[in-house]
């Protein structure tokens, strides 16, 4: 199946990308401690903007959002200010940017939050796993369930962290709503165990989550609004007994806001593809807008999801690390440069923006080939 078919301009509510190659959001913790990202953070995403859209690295809301050291945040205005030079060094290399809006729930540790306190959750429920603080790895806590009354609060901050995000020049957000983070966590059973009107029934346990959606829409509205689901994934300790009952009934309220896009992570958050659940293809027949696939795609791969009508836009992650000129490569059909875990999380600019784009020869060798 030819890559070209990943070169087909679509209309992304009222921009128009130029090519079906979406750059996934990658945390890689390089912002201060205080959430401001650095000026590297221009280079790498500048270097990477021939992307058709590039999602951010998931950005909290708020300092109770915050679950992994150096993050990068935008409640304050110098996260704001940082961010500034991101999208402004995007938009002059004729790239588009949306932010990824994030709060993580129960998966944080007191050593990350505000004054030490516990981290907050639909329930309180520890998830297994360990938290990633300035200290290095420490054990997830029990987290502190939130009270009915506290979640408007809460929905206030992803409706002032999106006005932030217009405020920094981004072209749209995506609403981080996966990945076993606060939302997650809200619609599944596993971590939301509730007795009032936001747990128990699908219905309730899709209210704070759609309240949110809605405020951010507010701001944005639905036409530069994206979401970010995971509906089989076991990432952060989240399980649900019966997926398909939550996740189809969400993914049809949500395409009756008609958000721009929903980004799925279609099987387990970078692992195997084939999940037990249910058939996500489901999920592209319940939903209006553009349907972003997204976990372990190879370039042919994507193309013939695309291809074959499965996919609208196929999101990169992995790739985009060690391959900034990963569009130029898939177009010339060129190998991909291998990345380094080892330099994933934390750092400086080493294995953050120094991996090299093809040579001249390698291009005109790439050609040759092509």
């Amino acid at each position: 199946m030819s890559e070209r078919t990943l070169f087909q301009p679509v209309d992304l509510g009222p921009i128009q990308i130029q090519n079906r190659i979406v750059m996934a959001p990658l945390t890689r913790s390089r912002a201060t401690p205080d959430g401001v990202p650095r000026e590297m953070h221009v280079e790498y995403y500048r270097q990477r903007a021939t992307a058709g859209l590039i999602i951010t690295e998931a950005t909290n809301i708020s300092g109770e959002g915050r679950g992994y050291a150096w993050t990068p945040g935008i409640w304050t205005d110098a996260q704001v200010e940082g961010w500034r030079k991101v999208t402004d060094a995007v938009h002059a290399e004729g790239g588009h940017i949306y932010l990824q809006l994030w709060h993580v729930g129960r998966v944080s540790h007191p050593d990350l939050q505000p004054g030490n306190a516990l981290p907050v959750a639909p329930s309180a429920i520890a998830a297994k796993g360990q938290s990633f603080t300035e200290e290095g790895m420490k054990d997830m806590v029990t987290p502190r369930a939130l009270s009915a009354d506290e979640l408007p609060r809460v929905v206030e901050d992803y409706r002032h962290a999106a006005r932030q995000a217009k405020a920094a020049g981004f072209d749209g957000v995506e609403i981080h709503s996966a990945n076993g983070y606060l939302l997650d966590q809200f619609l599944r059973d596993g971590a939301n165990k509730r007795d009032d009107a936001f747990g128990g029934s699908v219905e309730n346990r899709m209210r704070f989550p759609l309240q949110v959606v809605d405020a951010v829409v507010d701001v944005w509205g639905p036409e530069r609004t994206g979401i970010r689901i995971s509906p089989v994934s076991p990432a952060n300790d989240l399980t649900d007994s019966d997926p398909k009952s939550v996740f189809l009934p969400y993914v049809e309220a949500l395409s009756e806001r008609r958000l721009a896009y929903l980004h799925v992570v279609e099987g387990a958050t970078g692992g195997p593809r084939e999940v037990g659940g249910f058939d996500l293809s489901i999920l592209r027949q319940s939903f209006s807008g553009l349907y972003m696939g997204n976990n372990d795609y190879s370039p042919q791969l994507a193309a013939e999801r695309v291809a074959s009508g499965a996919i609208d836009l196929a999101c990169f992650g992995r790739p985009f690390i060690s391959n900034p000129d990963l569009v130029r490569r898939i177009a010339l059909g060129a190998p991909l440069a291998p990345w380094d875990t080892a330099t994933f999380y934390g750092g400086d600019e080493r294995g953050y923006t120094d991996y090299p784009p093809m040579t001249p020869e390698e291009v005109a060798r790439s050609g040759k080939a092509a």
